[in-house]
């Protein structure tokens, strides 16, 4: 007893399970192999648990079957199965020799830097790095599972019983090895690790990120990503998540008001996006479907026409010389309205406060536009304009008092997940529904212009959101 108590761990203590194993579906069955029996094709069935050794290989081509034993199970058993429904089994304990494949590349920007997406098991992936990257990467941005319980994670959450005082071991081992091989590649002169969580386990993140970078700088912020809230139980409707700053070396927090630092504002889309305000409903009303005659030399609005009726055909509208006539059509052809009515649009036209930018097939030109609401802000100074762009609109940018420093709360419109996740996609994607698409869409921080690191050449996304992207 004394032996094992002096040699007790001070701080956040869990067990280092090794429960992980990844599927290699793209490997030979050979003699000797672990594998899994996978579930009966054309279904969504769960394959059937249990770990299998191959023992025997018969037949040929089609016909080849394998015959298995059970190792991980109470009892032996035996059985003959098609080589076709196994896969090979690597556990965690298993050497891997993972090799990077060029499946396809897009390029466009010549020799400047670029983007390189690896698709694979997000641990042997890191480890392969650390031979080519060790110490040179200078973002870190992890998206990892949430624990929360749910079943559709690679590694699962519930592999656990809740009522199990170790519920959340293994959750910790599995970040843990993938936290210390990060640390690897972090550049220790200046870098950043970012790491998002929610309620469930971020108090354990915390002192997971304490025990693992004892030497780094770390602050957690909160960030708000569902303004209306999301149920919880009988609790608070949650309305944010956390994001843990480890910082390293020498970078810095680049403040976006302070210091003499300036950032653009934001510009609203002047197409409105929700169907409740598509063409002939109440909602805009038959003002706000008009034609922007757009010049086709210099790209500038030229003029505003007059709304058409629902039931107008477009061609109804006068044909201008030299211009196109854009009306508010979404990319699957449903027309909607302008978020304005001809002459508030017109006012802001006159102070360059509309932007026009390439559009698509349907509206062959989109438009933003700074509010008039917000035009007290440019007339009492909190904004400025430094320079006119090409399409004769104006740069504004913020310089809103003496705010030297970001705050630890952030309320972004970016982070927004039903607008910067659900609405982007259904704007590329139409109708098509997809899981979790503030996962998709989700921005790093680094981006939004508040982390500095110099030099500033690599950075990546370690996991992703079924924690097997890397």
């Amino acid at each position: 007893f004394k032996a094992l108590a002096s040699r007790r761990a001070f701080g956040l203590n869990f067990e280092r399970h090794t429960p992980e194993s990844v599927e290699l579906p793209g490997r030979p069955i050979r003699k000797g192999d672990k594998v899994h029996i996978l579930p009966p094709r054309g279904t969504t069935a769960r394959r059937e648990p249990g770990l299998w050794r191959v023992v025997v290989i018969n037949g040929r081509g089609e016909a080849k079957t394998a015959q298995i034993t059970r190792i991980d199970g109470d009892e032996p058993e035996t059985r003959e199965a098609p080589i076709a429904d196994l896969v090979v089994v690597a556990e965690f304990r298993d050497f891997v020799y993972p090799g990077l494949r060029s499946t396809g590349k897009v390029e466009l920007g010549g020799d400047k830097p670029f983007h390189t997406v690896i698709n694979g098991e997000n641990f042997h992936v890191l480890e392969a790095l650390t031979y080519t990257h060790r110490g040179k990467i200078d973002a870190i941005y992890i998206d990892p599972p949430y624990n929360t319980g749910a079943k559709d994670w690679k590694y699962n959450n519930d592999y656990v019983e809740r009522e199990d005082l170790y519920r959340h071991s293994k959750w910790l081992a599995f970040m843990e090895r993938r936290l210390k091989i990060a640390g690897q590649l972090l550049n220790p002169d200046g870098s950043v690790l970012i790491v998002t969580i929610d309620e469930k386990e971020y108090l354990r993140l915390g002192m997971l990120l304490e025990q693992v970078f004892p030497d780094a700088q770390i602050q957690m912020v909160s960030s708000i990503i569902n303004p209306s809230g999301a149920k919880r139980d009988n609790l608070f409707s949650r309305s944010d998540e956390y994001i843990y700053f480890v910082i390293f070396g020498s970078i810095s927090v680049v403040h976006p008001r302070g210091d003499g630092a300036v950032k653009e504002v934001r510009w609203w889309y002047l197409r409105r996006t929700d169907v409740t305000s598509k063409r002939g409903t109440k909602k805009g009303g038959v003002a706000q479907f008009y034609p922007i005659y757009v010049d086709k030399r210099s790209g500038r609005i030229k003029c505003l026409g007059e709304p058409l009726k629902p039931d107008d055909p477009l061609d109804t509208a006068p044909k201008i010389e030299g211009t196109v006539a854009v009306f508010p059509i979404r990319e699957d052809g449903l027309h909607m309205n302008w978020g304005l009515t001809a002459p508030s649009l017109q006012r802001l036209i006159n102070r360059g406060l509309v932007r026009v930018t390439p559009g698509h097939e349907m509206q062959p030109y989109l438009f933003t536009y700074i509010s008039e609401a917000s035009l007290p802000k440019l007339d009492n100074g909190l904004w400025s304009i430094v320079g006119t762009r090409d399409d004769g609109s104006k740069i504004v940018v913020a310089n809103e008092g003496k705010v030297t420093r970001a705050t630890t709360a952030w309320k972004f419109t970016s982070h927004d997940a039903g607008q910067y996740g659900t609405t982007t996609l259904r704007l590329l994607l139409g109708d098509r529904r997809f899981p979790f698409p503030n996962r998709v869409l989700k921005k790093s921080p680094v981006r939004n212009g508040f982390l500095s690191a110099q030099p500033a050449a690599f950075g990546f996304g370690s996991f992703g959101a079924d924690g097997m992207r890397a």
